[in-house]
């Protein structure tokens, strides 16, 4: 197909039917592999769900490329990838991987959509996580035996993590650690303390950036990747992430919780080579100090 093709819906229908229908020549295999490859848009956006409801007026148009916007465009951007990896700078508000509440609008299921688009039987697999409402950058592997390269020696593998956190109060230490032991509740609530024997050793490093009356700006450096590890460090300084009630926020300045992956350095599984992405602080932190 070199060329787009436009279609209107002319009675209500479901797509299948109606392409099968309109696009002489065209299996259903044909079709469900445009529908696979995002190539099928209906007013403006990319259907991939064959039993999709069609009603009178509406528009399809059959793309001539494979579609990667939508979803993809409003919620990560695409820093870099190659035939081993993937790193996206992710949205705050776009869960890592599917959970009992949310199966479709998470970032691994829109990058499996994306790489499916350049081969069916592409797949990606996940290296480490971000929270929720944490923005910033994210790597996944393309292969199991990356992901195992990767994660089996993630401290020696991974050379730099660097966040930028927006917390509550004044800081006055132009920098510090905090070290403590973390572990999970029976009902998976993160906890530290200082007995080595309950819990795993996390150290979070932190330095001043700016300090205002009510919130300060400090660059974060992970020496250990545990579960909320900045966030719950940070309510025991007494600095408690803007927007993070879990750990202690009193305020919501942003609407989202301050925290920003901004670096990701590591050495290449595969090519031997050290690479490193940044992503820019978003622009409402810096307005609050």
């Amino acid at each position: 197909m070199n060329k787009d093709i436009t279609l209107a819906v002319g009675e209500a229908t479901t797509l299948m039917p109606f392409l099968l229908s309109s696009l002489t020549g065209k299996s259903r295999d044909n079709i469900k592999s445009l529908l696979r490859n995002r190539q099928v848009l209906v007013n403006g956006e990319p259907v991939t769900q064959f039993n999709h409801e069609l009603k009178p007026g509406d528009t399809i148009v059959i793309s001539a490329a494979r579609h990667t916007g939508g979803l993809m465009a409003r919620n990560m951007r695409l820093v870099y990838e190659d035939e081993h990896l993937i790193v996206i700078d992710k949205n705050a508000g776009l869960l890592s991987m599917a959970s009992d509440n949310e199966k479709y609008l998470t970032a691994y299921n829109i990058l499996s959509t994306y790489v499916k688009s350049q081969k069916p039987s592409n797949r990606i697999f996940i290296v480490h996580r971000l929270d929720r409402d944490t923005s910033g950058l994210m790597m996944f592997a393309r292969s199991e035996k990356v992901q195992s390269l990767l994660q089996r020696d993630w401290k020696r593998n991974v050379t730099a993590r660097t966040y930028v956190a927006l917390v509550e109060g004044e800081v006055t230490e132009p920098e510090g650690i905090v070290k403590s032991y973390i572990y999970e509740s029976k009902a998976l609530v993160i906890h530290s303390t200082p007995d080595p024997k309950r819990g795993d050793l996390a150290v979070t490093r932190f330095r001043l950036l700016k300090s205002g009356k009510e919130y300060s700006l400090l660059e974060i450096k992970l020496e250990t990747g545990k579960k909320n590890q900045i966030r719950l460090h940070m309510q025991e300084k007494g600095h408690s992430i803007a927007g993070d009630k879990k750990y202690g926020a009193m305020s919501s300045p942003i609407g989202r919780l301050g925290l920003h992956a901004s670096v990701l350095a590591f050495i290449h599984p595969v090519t031997g080579r050290e690479m490193r992405f940044e992503s820019k602080v978003p622009a409402k932190f810096r307005r609050m100090v």
